[in-house]
């Protein structure tokens, strides 16, 4: 199809010059027929006469597109569109056939139409041919296993799938077999159906974005990618200096489960389909995203390890993620309205790209939002300016805000914004962010300490022994941690309080799969102006009173933070009933 394709690209650069005549009409036809077994691609470009056959085919690796765009090159930069220049797309022929046969005839006045035959491609028979117009057809008589290619709609997915935006109309029919003579009449003869043009051949993306309207890109969208939701807003790539890139990213909705929401960025060059999602090229993160790039100076013949170190490749990625950065900035900076409805979708895309890339993070930081639990959005600036306190930059926030509701309105009592982290991506967000000590941030999560949210002053060492002595001998749990602090507020008995760091490695852990990392550091931090500690000051440390207490203060205090497991839930449901029991005197 390239070749076909290549061939009327030659045939046009030489009409422009005014050495052939111009026409409108140029065509790739691909032809399958079921009962002959074979597969025929026909273009009607620039043919070959004899001696070019011997030259072109006969030489494996020899590029006849380099030899002619020596010679007919139209400007300085310009491939004139085309496409080959390895001299070894032919002879994948021979991968699937067992035979192939090329009838061509030259648009030079005079030539003789030639055919080529070949059944190894080392050994070929060449002789006169019927073809009467100028171009060239390819037959391949396909192998017993290579038969699923004589289905139109097979081969329908294949074309559509490399050829939707070739530069060139293609046109796809199947031979008719014709239904057999009744007595009496001629036989008919096997002719093809109706073309069907498949292709699109001035894609989107090569027009000027100033000439795209909205309904245009909303329905290349759903064209390609097949996806019925509308795109959240999109990127029109159009550089031809320092390299020639043209494309469209769109910013489809991620949601939270960003992992299993990949993106499909096809790579195209000179509109020829080249593969999905190149990592090499398209930068991991942006990946995330759908869209259309072709870029016709690509080294495609090279391996993806010398992608990875070329120069080249590498100024390209960082264009790309340069000028999505920058779209994101202008959403954020004109439409900010609009881009907090979406910043919920789009938000795993944004920190993915700021763990990735130093320089992404630089260029988009003013944008990153943080939610709070009220519902609000705040840059990290609007929400320091609201929270931070004696030059500590501290971000407070929730991953489970219906579960540590109560722990959130401890923060919010001391007007205290309290973001949501709630995503798989933020654990390694915000680890990045402390890290690698962008902004002098620390983040902290409404369980990890009682920062802010106790009063002034020490509590008395002593008693705070008792009653750590009284809670681990209750519950059996010798090595438990407690600390007496009093509260600003006076309505919960205690908290537990995770340290921050060791909690996020067990998290991780948990996630990539591994079940290992640090044993959580955990804390029973007790009210001492609380009614119940009070009690637990003077109770009995052996009684059975003191022991049902010290479990529900415990309970309690991890159901502010997470879920029960069952046997404890169970546990605490009866000790509950038992301690009302009690209350009423029965």
């Amino acid at each position: 199809m390239s070749n076909g394709c290549d061939a009327i690209s030659k045939y046009k650069l030489l009409a422009l010059k005014g050495e052939a005549p111009a026409e409108e009409n140029y065509r790739v036809d691909v032809i399958v027929d079921k009962e002959a077994g074979t597969l025929q691609i026909a273009d009607n470009g620039i043919g070959m006469t004899a001696d070019e056959v011997e030259k072109y085919i006969c030489q494996v690796a020899f590029s006849g597109a380099e030899e002619f765009l020596k010679q007919y090159k139209p400007e300085e930069g310009e491939n004139g569109g085309i496409i080959g220049h390895f001299g070894l797309g032919f002879y994948s022929a021979f991968m699937v056939s067992s035979k192939v046969v090329i009838d061509t005839k030259s648009w030079q006045a005079g030539a003789e139409a030639v055919r080529w035959t070949s059944e190894d491609g080392m050994s070929y028979d060449m002789e006169p041919s019927d073809r009467t117009e100028r171009g060239t057809c390819i037959t391949l008589y396909l192998n017993e296993d290579e038969k699923e290619f004589l289905d139109k709609y097979t081969v329908r997915g294949v074309l559509e799938k490399y050829c939707a935006f070739m530069p060139v109309a293609v046109f796809l029919s199947a031979v008719k077999k014709p239904e057999e003579p009744k007595e009496g009449e001629e036989k008919k003869e096997e002719t093809p159906e109706e073309p069907e043009q498949i292709n699109e051949t001035s894609p989107l993306w090569l027009k000027r974005p100033a000439d795209c309207t909205e309904e245009e890109y909303k329905a290349f969208y759903h064209k390609v990618f097949h996806d019925y939701e509308e795109p959240l807003f999109w990127i029109h790539l159009n550089a031809e200096y320092p390299f020639n890139l043209k494309g469209i990213l769109y910013f489809p909705k991620i949601k939270n489960e960003f992992t299993a929401s990949e993106g499909q960025v096809k790579l195209f060059s000179n509109q020829v389909f080249v593969a999905d999602n190149i990592k090499e090229i398209i930068p991991e993160f942006l990946l995330l995203l759908k869209g259309a790039i072709d870029c016709p100076d690509l080294p495609l013949n090279v391996s993806r390890s010398f992608l990875q170190n070329d120069g080249y490749v590498k100024k390209l990625s960082a264009y790309i993620t340069r000028k999505v950065a920058d779209r994101l900035m202008t959403e954020f900076n004109t439409r900010r309205e609009d881009y907090q409805k979406y910043w919920d979708d789009i938000h795993p895309f944004v920190k993915y790209g700021c763990i990735r890339d130093d320089k992404f993070y630089d260029r988009v930081k003013d944008a990153i939002l943080f939610k709070t639990t009220t519902g609000e959005y705040l840059t990290l600036k609007e929400y320091g300016d609201r929270n931070f306190k004696d030059d500590k930059k501290t971000v407070f926030y929730a991953s489970d805000p219906k579960r540590q509701a109560q722990m959130i309105q401890l923060y919010r009592g001391q007007d205290t914004d309290v973001a949501v982290l709630d995503t798989l991506i933020d654990n390694n967000f915000i680890s990045c962010m402390e890290y690698s000590g962008k902004d002098g941030l620390s983040f902290r999560r409404v369980d990890a300490s009682m920062e802010g949210l106790t009063e002034q002053g020490e509590a008395d060492e002593d008693t705070r022994k008792a009653l750590e002595e009284k809670f681990r001998k209750a519950l059996n749990q010798p090595e438990l941690e407690v600390k007496l602090e009093k509260f600003k507020s006076s309505e919960m008995p205690a908290m537990i309080t995770v340290e921050e760091q060791s909690r996020r490695f067990t998290e991780m852990a948990k996630q990539w799969g591994n079940g290992m990392g640090l044993p959580e550091k955990r804390t029973l931090v007790l009210n001492a102006a609380h009614p119940l500690i009070d009690y637990l000051k003077t109770a009995d440390a052996d009684s059975d009173m003191t022991e049902m207490v010290c479990s529900q203060v415990l309970d309690l205090a991890e159901m502010s933070r997470q879920m029960l497991e069952p046997e404890r839930m169970v546990a605490f449901l009866q000790r509950s009933n038992k301690l009302l029991t009690i209350f009423c005197g029965k």
